[in-house]
């Protein structure tokens, strides 16, 4: 038996119980789960706005050490450090083997209809959030849902890497491949827009534009790279940004999820620019745009967990990150136990943080 923090419902609490979890299968690995990020994109299915079965466990953002593998199993070994991402590839579909494992849908990475769950309470199943479930003392994941890392890589900043870093930093160098000289704004400045204003620096950009609606976020992207900010709370954002740039962004990021935001991002490209969307905007909600601005070859796009090749590009993160370069020590806000869970997303929904970390050692 293993305690977590159990999703029953959209506009509910998560409720911290136990749960129990199966033996590993050949392709499948145990992970004492140290630390998870709580990410904004798990709030979308607890306040309602994106569909999840109950019940379940959320959270996708975690590090920890691996505690037993099954019998075809030769990545990993029993006390190597992982960080485990959503990114769950098979290794052999179109987009595994065209180079887009990120877009991975193959059902090769779960447990089949017929096959007994790997999380269940009192005989009944309980789904696997995102196939990862990192709200509990430990996770059974397919032997694809982790990177080892090196071992001197602390494990609460590791986590962060998990999901928040990768998809921002990769939506900047990955997805949009933004080449050194640009200008850039990144709309929302939580956890996923700090790491798309770090990808900007890292990637060598002239110019960085935060934009947000709080004084303490806003603080925090200088400090971490921007090079101008806009206080969207009392000022058209879009406006603001082609003002301070003469005309507009070469490239411009949306990290908040929102309607307004991505509609802001693409007004605020120069002639020829790329807007590229990284937040979760609601199901059903439509992105209303301009349609003589195409005529100005301007460009939308999304991103899904930073177009990343995890196994390849979370290793390089932590060079960064041991470098200096990468900045995560600053993203941390808080750091909890997984009974605060609610307390965290609580803080996220009011703006107070940029991550929270829960410790599970």
């Amino acid at each position: 038996m293993v305690k977590a923090a159990v999703f029953r419902g959209a506009q509910q609490p998560l409720y911290i119980e136990d749960v129990q979890l199966d033996s590993p299968g050949p392709r499948e690995i145990l992970v004492k789960t140290v630390a998870c990020g709580v990410c904004h994109s798990d709030l979308h299915f607890v306040d309602g706005l994106y569909p999840m079965a109950a019940p379940a466990i959320l959270g996708h953002e975690p590090a920890g050490i691996v505690e037993a593998v099954g019998s075809q199993v030769s990545y990993v070994k029993p006390g190597d450090h992982v960080i485990a991402c959503l990114s769950v590839f098979c290794g052999v579909c179109d987009y595994c083997t065209t180079g887009r494992p990120n877009l991975c849908q193959s059902p090769d990475t779960r447990r089949g209809p017929g096959d007994p769950p790997r999380i269940s309470q009192n005989g009944d199943p309980v789904v696997q959030g995102l196939n990862l479930a990192a709200y509990a003392e430990k996770m059974l994941l397919h032997e694809n849902a982790v990177v080892k890392i090196r071992d001197d890589m602390p494990l609460d900043k590791a986590a962060l890497i998990g999901c928040g870093v990768t998809t921002g930093v990769g939506a900047v160098l990955n997805t949009a491949r933004i080449p050194a000289g640009s200008s850039v704004a990144v709309f929302g400045c939580g956890g996923v827009g700090l790491a798309a204003i770090q990808g900007a620096r890292i990637g060598g950009a002239r110019m960085i534009i935060a934009v947000d609606s709080m004084e303490n976020k806003l603080a925090m992207a200088r400090e971490l790279g921007a090079t101008h900010v806009v206080d969207a709370s009392s000022k058209d954002a879009a406006l603001s940004v082609i003002e301070i740039t003469g005309g507009g962004v070469e490239y411009s990021f949306e990290a908040v999820g929102l309607k307004v935001t991505a509609e802001q991002a693409f007004r605020s490209l120069a002639p020829g620019g790329t807007a590229t969307v990284i937040g979760m905007i609601p199901v059903g909600q439509k992105v209303e745009l301009d349609g003589w601005e195409f005529l100005r070859e301007k460009k939308i796009q999304g991103s899904t967990m930073g177009s990343n090749r995890f196994r390849v590009d979370m290793p390089r993160y932590i060079d960064l990150y041991m470098q200096g370069r990468l900045k995560l020590d600053e993203m941390v806000s808080r750091k909890g136990r997984l009974e605060d869970v609610n307390e965290a997303f609580r803080a996220m929904k009011a703006g107070e943080v940029a991550r929270t970390v829960l410790m599970f050692d």
